[in-house]
């Protein structure tokens, strides 16, 4: 195993021992996939290296021993052959290539249901102004390995027959270690490409990684270089950081470090300063507890087979920004109380201009706001205000949302007094038993007008154009008010509206 540094100062070498049986199991990943091994003879023979690595080095050695692991996802492949000569020498083997990224040395392809993407080794420069390097090819594994974004991440493993494991950053010991560190100095790294902050916040939810010293401290002071970023970056990992099992930790690093200050601001307000009286919970950690238990019921729900997706993105956006109106709303009222009333109007319109910033996509958008919106109509419930009226709107209003406000809901109890707990918990089983009667009773999925475009048309006498969506709001409004009307009692209530309308 090579545990050398190159001989640029600002590389960073960390010779620990490694143990022989782990560096067995990384030689052994290529032996699981012949693709690999063809692959390695083919350059091999052309006079290439060639060599896996990366991540499918990093998350092989993670699933090393369990049941069925091997190879796990994409192979990145890495190599001193330029494109054009990897293009030929995949033709005539690969069932099929592609070349976007061929500007930056990738080349794509697929073999027997393999996807593969090779790289030819990179040297490249950065102008530290955008994220955009001045590609340029390079001679040197470890130099190509020196330049990606973290330790774990910068060791390969030879497909030539001999298999040798490049580990010159001590990559594998971070990973025992569960240690998250750069090939050289952090800010250097980060300066570089700022993106390389979110994927550190990525992989302590993702890998269970604890950044170094090091990594922390280049962080909090160039969490501003992160405005540099596209949205649509910023978006992709944000999103992969809340799609793990366990987020929390990795959002706390977001927070903690200024990250969220930059491209998710509101998060950050949540951590209000609590009143002397505590008349109000730590909205901030309250939110973050609110995700765990969204997560834990999602995952439940997916495990019992009720048709719940898992990881579910619109649900886990939604439990983490639920609260976001709250600092905006906050108000001190008398004997110490501290009121937010409306937060969830004034939140589901901060959540709809943060989530449109970002590049979330417009069905992702209305959904979380929606949710927002929602989030807060179920408490008045308990107290027996509730008609069949109000239950056909709170369902009709969240419509196929209606399982994620459910679980919402019911995430939002963070209280520690079991009794109110308990209350809460009840009083929400019994309107999700009220909605199974009703819906047995009426098509509450589908709610609408007893009367349809045709038939209003038909009864007024009148053609297509604005009337007729008039009416039919006027009818759906007495649907949701006072359930399914017969055919009689639908159009009269139809003429006695038109009469009012016209007189």
């Amino acid at each position: 195993m090579s545990s050398q540094p190159p001989g640029s100062p600002s590389h960073r070498s960390v010779v620990e021992p490694v143990p022989v049986a782990v560096q067995q199991t990384v030689r052994e990943l290529v032996e699981v996939s012949p693709v690999l091994a063809e692959l390695g003879a083919r350059f091999s023979a052309a006079g290439f290296q060639a060599h896996l690595v990366g991540g499918s080095v990093r998350d092989a050695l993670l699933a090393a021993g369990a049941p069925g692991s091997g190879v796990p996802g994409d192979l990145d492949v890495t190599t001193d052959a330029r494109p054009e000569q990897t293009l030929e020498l995949l033709r005539g083997w690969a069932g099929s290539t592609w070349n976007q990224g061929i500007a930056y040395g990738t080349v794509g392809a697929e073999v027997r249901g393999v996807r593969l993407e090779i790289t030819t080794f990179r040297a490249d420069r950065y102008d530290r102004e955008s994220r955009n390097p001045e590609v340029a090819w390079g001679d040197s594994l470890v130099d190509d390995l020196a330049r990606r974004d973290f330790t774990v991440n910068a060791m390969a493993v030879s497909l030539a027959d001999d298999r040798t494991v490049t580990d010159p950053f001590g990559g594998l010991g971070d990973l025992l270690a569960r240690r998250l560190r750069t090939p050289g100095a952090a800010s250097d790294s980060f300066a570089d490409d700022p993106l390389r902050m979110l994927r550190a916040v990525r992989f302590v939810a993702q890998l269970e990684l604890t950044p170094d010293e090091d990594v922390l401290e280049a962080m909090a002071r160039m969490s501003g270089e992160l405005g540099r970023i596209t949205p649509e970056r910023v978006q992709a990992e944000l999103s992969k950081t809340l799609l793990q099992d366990s987020p929390r930790a990795a959002l706390e690093l977001f927070v903690d470090s200024g990250l969220a200050d930059v491209v998710l601001p509101e998060l950050s307000a949540l951590r209000m300063e609590i009143d002397e009286h505590h008349q109000h919970k730590d909205v901030y950690t309250h939110s973050l507890t609110v995700l765990d238990q969204a997560i834990s019921r999602e995952k439940e729900l997916a495990a019992a087979g009720d048709g719940v997706e898992s990881p579910d993105l619109v649900l886990r956006l939604a439990a983490l920004l639920h609260d976001l109106g709250k600092p905006a709303t906050r108000r001190h009222e008398e004997r110490g109380r501290v009121s937010f009333h409306h937060h969830e109007v004034v939140g589901a319109k901060l959540v709809r201009k943060r989530l449109t910033a970002l590049r979330y996509p417009k069905d992702v958008v209305e959904a979380v706001s929606r949710l927002t919106f929602l989030h807060l109509r179920f408490h008045g419930y308990g107290r027996g205000e509730w008609t069949d009226s109000a239950v056909r709107r709170y369902v009709t209003d969240a419509g196929d949302l209606l399982p994620r406000l459910h679980t919402l809901v019911r995430s939002d109890c963070t209280t520690r007094n079991k009794r109110r707990a308990a209350s809460l918990a009840s009083t929400y089983d019994a309107l999700e038993q009220r909605i199974a009667e009703l819906s047995a009773a009426e098509d509450l999925a589908r709610v609408r007008p007893d009367l349809d475009g045709n038939a209003i048309m038909e009864l007024l006498g009148i053609g297509p154009g604005r009337e007729v969506g008039e009416a039919w709001r006027h009818l759906k409004e007495l649907r949701l008010e006072r359930g399914p009307l017969d055919r009689d009692e639908a159009e009269a209530e139809l003429l006695r509206w038109w009469a009012a309308r016209t007189a």
